[in-house]
Formats: C-alpha cells, structure tokens, sequence
C-alpha cells in the first residue's frame, strides 16, 4: 500500500489540549494549533512543543489570508457562530482548501458499551448510537463534498473505563446511593460480557466521522 502525500499546512481549529493535533503532525509538512483556551494550550504545547499554538477562535483566527490547505475542527463545531467562523475560515484556506468537521461516536455494534450507555441514559436506551452516515450539516459558504467513515478501537483499562462514565453529566448528577447503583450497573455489564468478564484492560470501538467541504465559489 502506498503511504498518502502529506499535505502542506493544517490548523486545527478549536484545538483543546491537542488530542487531534497530534494526528496530524506526521500528515502535514507544517501544523497549526488555535485554541482560546490558555490553560489547553499550555497542556497542547508540552505535548507538542514543535507545534505553533496560538490563542485565537473561529471567528477570530490569528493567521494570515490563505495560509492553510485544511482547516479541521475536531468537536468542537457546535460551538462556533458559523456565519462569522466560516467567513475566517474561508480567509485562511489556500486556493483549493478544504474543511473537515470531525465527530467521534460509540460504535453501535459494541453490545457491552451500549448497554453501559443505556444505563447511564436510560430514557435514550441503546439505539441512540449512530450506524449511519452523520447528517452533513449546512456550513454558511461551503458545500459538502463527502464524508469519510473510519473505525477504530481504543485501549482503554476497566478503570478509566468506569472513571469516564463518572464524567457524564447523568452520573455527576446523580445522589450518591444512584450513582454507586449505576456504577454497580456497569460493572456487572462488564463481568456479564465476554468481551469484557475478567479483564483489565478493554478493547473499546468508535467511529469517527469526518465531513468535508470546499468554499462554494
């Protein structure tokens, strides 16, 4: 299999603490991180220390016109005013450039995940899991072009397992005798599975959604 070209220049918009910069950096002759966060930044940069991070926001890029070949936002999207974001983003896109929007979701086929999420959302249950393509959003000067689809598996030990539940907003909602009995819940939907009983660490899969789009003129 040939290795794809690496590109030119990627910012990663909205870019946190870089958890998707530094898929980047062996893909692009040159990556930069923006971000209006200091304190991600300054997790992103000791991480990253060769990667340019700079304080800025969607609709405030702080890059020069016509600088990047890809713009990706990794997240993060729902967040922006997308009539000022998508008049800079299209500022800083090269002739030619392309936006990808990127989401991660539990892949549905994981029995043992989607029944911890349904204990975690129990009026949503287990079929809120998307198995199709995401809907392309409408993105104020652009068209959508195509969505990539990509599977992948995540190493994920019991623990963390358990710790990332206690992060959602139902459990950190939840008084503490609930909260034990969710936990209990999950964890007996790990002993239960034979992809999960009696072990430490977790093979947990997602998908990954990316939506391209190209300036419509």
């Amino acid at each position: 299999m040939v290795a794809p070209s690496r590109i030119g220049t990627v910012l990663d918009l909205a870019a946190g603490t870089g958890k998707f910069t530094e898929r980047l950096v062996t893909r692009a002759r040159e990556v930069i991180a923006v971000e209006p966060s200091e304190a991600m930044l300054t997790e992103l940069r000791r991480k990253l220390p060769r990667v340019p991070a700079l304080i800025g926001t969607a609709e405030a890029i702080p890059i020069a016109d016509g600088m990047c070949d890809l713009i990706t936002v990794a997240q993060a999207y729902h967040w922006f005013d997308p009539d000022l974001a998508s008049r800079e983003i299209r500022r800083v896109l090269t002739p030619g450039g392309r936006l990808a929007l990127i989401w991660n979701a539990p892949d549905p086929r994981c029995e043992w995940d989607a029944a911890a999420h349904a204990i975690a959302h129990p009026s949503e249950g287990q079929d809120t899991a998307r198995s199709g393509e995401l809907p392309a959003l409408k993105v104020p000067g652009f068209i959508h072009i195509r969505t990539a689809r990509v599977s992948w598996s995540e190493d994920i030990s019991r623990e963390d397992y358990l710790a990332r539940w206690l992060t959602v907003s139902t459990f950190l909602a939840a008084d503490d005798t609930t909260r034990a009995e969710m936990v209990q819940e999950v964890e007996a939907t790990l002993d239960a599975h034979p992809d999960t009983s009696g072990l430490r660490m977790l093979q947990l899969p997602h998908l990954t959604d990316a939506l391209i789009y190209e300036p419509n003129d």
